[in-house]
């Protein structure tokens, strides 16, 4: 029968979906059309900005500042209403949304191509609508539960017959996560050649406008094997950046999934936001790696996208976030200063409802936003204000940060109280001190002796003619000492030397 899908229903499955996993699945060997590292540069999740506003980013901040790649919210038409998941509910392969027109989204594409920043769309192929009756979709489409006429009939869905609900009951059962629905969203049968083929075209649609990938939404929820048949029919070289949540001791892990593109480790924010929030420095996430980059409950590092949050897990499990603007600083600085993974930087808007959709016209459309003029958090945020965490002066710097260091292994970090730094192997330090104290950090270093610019706060263009834009920070006989104040990080670089005194 069917079922009506909630607000409280679905939230509800974000919050409590989650949970650390108690150990690793073996990884398949991959594909030959996706290599491992291809592209290893920071990316940034624009979440429900619009092409227009995307495109404006690509131009006067992301470029600019090194980012490499977009993530966007999903382009396809969906449901109409307010909410942000409306998104995640499509109702056809076309390309119009709140978000905006298939024209724009070409011209947005062109546009961050122009400025040295490839696109990734977030895509939504495991499920189509929760919605029990018949309606219209935002560019006008009818549909009803498992009728989506020109593109998917009553026999291209499973019909979950293992829980009474017909929703996912048991995520220790395989069966239930990958044939029955997520919160009665019509669950496509990715088995069929039928259903492939109709996805490989939808795909296939989106990289004719440019986009150099996409993020798998929901990849948990399809079997590894179908994700597989369906991207090696994509272009050689394509980005696939696949949602697989971890969870503990369930059957469903990340590492089936290595085989054919990336994975989104849940595991490392997690692990990131405890030392923070309790100045004890003894998670694996910012303990040494071995010369592998192996880490325990973690996927290898040249298939990891880490991220200190996303737009699902800021509603849910995510113990730091924009909210706590000085630690998130901090948060995202670590990210950018390790040699794990691919850093995605998370940037959406304020809200009090987590249901909250951005800011919208009275058609429904999402509203353009600029971020010109922010270069911090700040102490309060009106609901559905943009947070603009890419035009941070930290985030900014640390891309630099991350440009200089390139490769090269981190060392062994160095504690001082609630202070934690470390070095990466003669390109630069980095230190954070999330406590209220002000803490000095002494860190092995093999930099050359001299006075170095702090691009956290003065940003990536710290080092001027006459000297420093923030804070200066000296290296003497295989040592940078870093005086930290309270809730502050710093980040030294190869690049970043202080000009000499006149």
């Amino acid at each position: 029968m069917p079922r009506t899908l909630t607000v409280a229903t679905f939230t509800g499955f974000l919050v409590t979906a989650v949970a650390v996993l108690a150990g690793c699945s073996a990884q398949p060997a991959p594909t030959e059309h996706v290599e491992p590292g291809e592209a290893t540069g920071a990316g940034v999740q624009l979440f429900q900005l619009p092409w227009t506003s995307i495109a404006d980013e690509c131009e006067q901040t992301l470029g600019p500042a090194g980012f490499a790649w977009v993530l966007t919210s999903p382009p396809n038409e969906h449901i109409v209403g307010e909410q942000w998941w409306t998104s995640y509910q499509p109702v056809s392969h076309r390309i119009e949304s709140r978000l905006g027109t298939r024209e724009e989204f070409a011209d947005m594409v062109a546009r961050c191509d122009a400025a040295g920043v490839e696109i990734v769309a977030d895509a939504v192929i495991n499920h189509m609508t929760g919605q029990n009756t018949a309606g219209t979709g935002f560019a006008g489409t009818a549909f009803e539960h498992y009728d989506y006429p020109g593109l998917y009939g009553p026999g291209d869905f499973h019909y979950c017959g293992l829980a009474a609900s017909g929703d996912i009951e048991d995520y220790g059962s395989r069966e239930q996560v990958q044939d029955c629905e997520l919160v009665n969203l019509a669950d496509l049968d990715t088995s069929s050649e039928a259903v492939r083929a109709k996805t490989v075209g939808y795909l296939d649609d989106l990289l004719s406008l440019g986009v150099a990938g996409v993020r798998v939404d929901a990849a948990k929820h399809m079997a590894a094997d179908d994700v597989e048949a369906i991207v090696s029919q994509l272009p050689g070289g394509t980005r696939i950046l696949s949602e697989v949540i971890r969870g503990a001791g369930e059957p469903v892990q990340p590492e089936e999934y290595t085989g054919f593109g990336d994975v989104f480790e849940f595991t490392y924010g997690r692990d990131l936001a405890q030392p923070l929030q309790s100045g004890v420095w003894s998670d694996p996430t910012l303990r040494d790696a071995d010369d592998e980059y192996v880490r325990a409950q973690h996927v290898p590092s040249d298939r990891a996208i880490v991220f200190v949050d996303n737009h699902d897990t800021e509603r849910g499990e995510a113990k730091i976030t924009y909210k706590r603007g000085d630690l998130y600083v901090l948060a995202n600085v670590l990210m950018l200063g390790d040699d794990y993974g691919t850093p995605v930087v998370y940037s959406g808007y304020a809200f009090t409802d987590r249901d909250a959709g951005p800011r919208a016209d009275e058609d429904g459309r999402a509203q353009d936003a600029s971020c010109a003029g922010v270069d911090g958090p700040v102490d309060a945020y009106e609901d559905g204000e943009r947070t603009c965490v890419q035009s941070w002066t930290a985030i900014r710097g640390m891309l630099a940060f991350h440009d200089a260091v390139g490769d090269v292994h981190r060392m062994p970090g160095v504690e001082s109280g609630d202070a934690y730094g470390f070095e990466r192997a003669g390109r630069g330090v980095v230190a954070v001190n999330p406590g209220e104290a002000a803490e000095t950090l002494e860190i092995p270093t093999t930099m050359p002796a001299g006075d170095y610019c702090d691009v956290v706060s003065g940003g990536p263009d710290a080092t001027t003619e006459d000297g420093c834009r923030g804070a200066v920070f000296i290296v003497d006989d295989g040592v940078a000492t870093l005086k930290l104040p309270g809730r502050t990080a710093a980040a030294i670089h190869i690049d970043a030397a202080a000009p000499p005194a006149s």
